[in-house]
């Protein structure tokens, strides 16, 4: 069976917001560097050890939001914002610009899948996500025939 979905553009904010939240949740160990940083406060007396750190981190911040507000300017980012349509199945995700244009992706350079409260996200890298709402599909069915795939290929759990 093959789930052809409806055309869908992916807002830019909507794609910073999630490439970020993805980042910080890979890298949850800076959570723990920040509060090494702050824990000097306890041999040394210091306010400059929480502003230093708030700088810091406000840096780090600033450092990916700049990488994905790029992705979003770049002519090779370009096609992550552009109507596409797809069409899913158990051996690849063939993502269609047109009727005549499109690029497979296979299973395996997938990295991670999550189904939120009205989406379902692929992340093939830190900086390339495909975001499939569920109002891109044409049936409850589709929607479920997908989920099913991401719990057979093991990554969402049962």
């Amino acid at each position: 069976m093959i789930v052809k979905t409806r055309k869908y553009q992916l807002n830019k904010n909507t794609y910073i917001k999630i490439a970020l939240g993805n980042v910080l949740k890979e890298q949850w160990w800076v959570g723990l560097i920040v509060l090494a940083l702050c824990s000097g406060y306890l041999w040394i007396p210091n306010m400059w050890w929480f502003i230093g750190t708030a700088i810091a981190v406000v840096l780090y911040l600033l450092f990916w939001l700049i990488q994905f507000a790029g992705v979003t300017q770049l002519e090779q980012g370009k096609m992550l914002f552009e109507k596409l349509s797809y069409e899913i199945n158990s051996q690849q995700v063939l993502i269609k610009l047109n009727t005549k244009q499109g690029m497979p992706l296979k299973w395996d350079q997938i990295k991670s899948a999550k189904i939120g409260k009205d989406y379902i996200l692929l992340n093939v890298n830190k900086a390339q996500i495909i975001h499939l709402p569920f109002k891109v599909f044409n049936t409850e069915n589709d929607r479920k025939f997908v989920e099913t795939i991401l719990k057979r290929k093991g990554f969402i759990k049962a």
